[in-house]
């Protein structure tokens, strides 16, 4: 009898964990992978005289791959990838270099200062940054205009440019505190090891602390892959000012406008395991890299 509650006890412990992980992360995947393969077909005018689904194999998946505009999303996505993970990352890490310094005062207010922004909702901190970019309300527009510069911070060329400058300000506090973690981690022993070596603050940053961070380097640029594809709400809000921002500029503004404008909610299933897929194949990609690096 002892024996039989020891066994149960862990699982009841666990049960409502599991249940919340298979309600909330297992079952809507599978529903998702399964309407990718189906379609839906409506008859009579308003669908009155009936709803047939049918397996569809991969022509759902073929439809997403044929549109223009969703591959369009999907170049644009890799291209802010490229620019604002290396921008973000690079900045990041400077910044929690400089916090873990012997010499910096007030670490603590800093730290916070720049994680606050993370703090502030996407829909919020996008609203806020509108303020700076729409012409009439921007006062670096009238800065610039008073100079004889036009700027145009939401135009075909620079709108994805002011999203980079949205996401990194939002995200870079957030990734600071992952490598600050890790700098903490490293043993003070190394740091009076260096200082007996005659390394100064350049060397130990070169050749100690940048090669011990590495495992914190590659989880918050696998965490920036990730996310990248995922960008959604600073594109959907900046839209209502900015024309240069059509309904489907990401892959998943792109999902959410054949589900909910299109109603075709299979089509936009098969787009959302297509991304799913392209983030997972870029996240194993630089992970296979990073680890043939470190070798």
């Amino acid at each position: 009898m002892k024996g039989t509650r020891t066994t149960w006890a862990p699982w009841t412990l666990l049960a409502p964990f599991l249940a919340l992980f298979v309600l909330t992360f297992l079952l809507p995947i599978v529903v998702a992978i399964g309407s990718s393969f189906t379609t839906v077909t409506r008859s009579g005018v308003f669908g009155e005289k009936g709803v047939t689904t049918q397996f569809a194999w991969f022509a759902n998946y073929a439809q997403a791959l044929g549109n223009p505009n969703f591959i369009a999303s999907i170049g644009r996505m890799l291209l802010f990838g490229v620019v604002q993970v290396t921008v973000m990352i690079a900045l990041c890490t400077v910044l929690a270099l400089l916090l873990e310094s012997a010499s910096v005062r007030w670490p603590g207010l800093f730290r916070a200062v720049y994680f606050l922004p993370y703090g502030i909702p996407g829909v919020i901190a996008t609203i806020l940054w509108s303020f700076l970019y729409v012409p009439g309300l921007s006062p670096l527009v009238d800065l610039g205009s008073a100079f004889g510069l036009q700027l145009d911070f939401l135009g075909p060329n620079t709108v994805l440019w002011s999203i980079v400058n949205i996401v990194t300000w939002t995200y870079t506090g957030y990734n600071m505190m992952i490598i600050i973690a890790q700098l903490k981690s490293i043993p003070t022993e190394v740091y009076e090891a260096a200082k007996v070596d005659g390394a100064g603050p350049f060397r130990v940053a070169r050749s100690i602390q940048l090669p011990l961070i590495r495992p914190a380097l590659t989880l918050t640029i696998v965490f920036s892959i990730i996310g990248t594809l995922q960008l959604f709400a600073e594109p959907q809000v900046l839209q209502s000012v900015a024309p240069a921002i059509d309904s489907e500029y990401t892959p998943n503004l792109s999902a959410y406008t054949t589900a909910f404008a299109y109603n075709d909610y299979n089509v936009a299933a098969a787009q959302s395991v297509l991304i799913a897929l392209v983030a997972f194949l870029l996240s194993f990609a630089f992970l296979r890299l990073s680890n043939r690096r470190s070798r």
